[in-house]
């Protein structure tokens, strides 16, 4: 069975690899153009573009979707099945193009946290589970018909990254058992709800990464690692940006309004900084000021009067 792959950050390639080890023919891989980045706006390479280049796959990489010499490019790899793992929304010429269809990994158990961003948003809403799925694309997105899931737990101090991890090598395992049932046309079907309770997961703007710190020490807790280590929770520190990669927290009893207002800092300048919440202080342990390198609260201290 011969398959395009779909993909452009290291979460796709753990999976493009799984199926390339698994003896799968790779026809070809679409990913994002390559684009300038650093200091010297140098061109950067996708991930899923320098593993294909190593295995000497052949590479597609469209600026439009639609456009008519990408389609018969792609038709001429003449795929029985296309995956898709981590890339962008694609037109219905594109994923009805192979005759077994369109299938996508996503790291989410849906219904729930459709949409961008859900590892972020699973960690963000205090969730003790995750999981991926893949199921066939249709029309709306991440709305095709279920074909497998599975869960994955979330640590009480996981982050992004962690999570990120987790169902990168879970998710690549699944979509090798997902390939072989739909080679095999063994596998049912399991339409996806359209309503209800569902949570969502859109993409995350600078504007939602600022901390307020009118909110519980757990929301704010959890803020911070669901954006550990990107885009990343901030605040504001001397009229500077403070990005905070790791945190603890403290909930404390009562109102400590009294004694500190929420976004009031306590520091010994040496071995803690902390700010005060609604009902607790959240203690900063991975950092990065702005204009400096990321660095340990104690060795941030150390260089900095406040």
């Amino acid at each position: 069975m011969k398959i395009v792959f779909m993909g452009t950050p290291d979460f796709a390639v753990a999976s493009l690899n799984a199926l390339y080890e698994a003896g799968y023919e790779i026809a070809g891989v679409v990913t994002a153009a390559d684009k300038p980045a650093g200091r010297g706006q140098k061109l950067q390479e996708s991930a899923v573009k320098k593993y294909a280049v190593e295995k000497g796959i052949k590479v597609l990489q469209p600026l439009k979707l639609k456009d008519p010499a990408f389609i018969a490019e792609l038709t001429s790899l003449n795929a029985d099945l296309q995956v898709v793992v981590a890339f962008r929304m694609l037109p219905e010429v594109v994923w009805n193009m192979p005759p077994k269809g369109t299938i996508n990994l996503h790291g989410s158990l849906l219904p729930h946290y459709r949409g961008a961003a859900p590892i972020n948003h699973a960690i963000i809403n205090g969730e003790t589970e995750s999981g991926v799925t893949t199921f066939f694309l249709k029309h709306e997105i991440d709305t095709g018909d279920v074909i497998f899931s599975e869960k994955v737990s979330i640590a009480a101090d996981d982050t992004a990254g962690d999570l990120h991890d987790k169902l990168m090598e879970t998710g690549a395992a699944l979509l090798v058992k997902t390939v072989k049932a739909v080679e095999g046309n063994n596998y049912t079907e399991i339409p996806q709800p359209m309503s209800g309770e569902l949570k969502h997961a859109p993409k995350i703007f600078k504007e939602f990464c600022k901390i307020d710190w009118n909110q519980p020490v757990k929301t704010i807790y959890n803020l911070i690692r669901g954006l550990s280590p990107y885009p990343t929770a901030f605040t504001q520190l001397n009229d500077k940006i403070i990005k905070i990669f790791k945190a603890a927290y403290e909930e404390t009893k009562g109102d400590n309004g009294k004694a500190h207002l929420p976004g009031d800092f306590m520091t010994d300048g040496k071995t803690y900084l902390k700010f005060a919440a609604t009902d607790g202080f959240i203690q900063l342990l991975d950092v990065q000021y702005e204009g400096k390198k990321r660095m340990m609260v104690d060795e941030f201290l150390r260089g900095m009067r406040l």
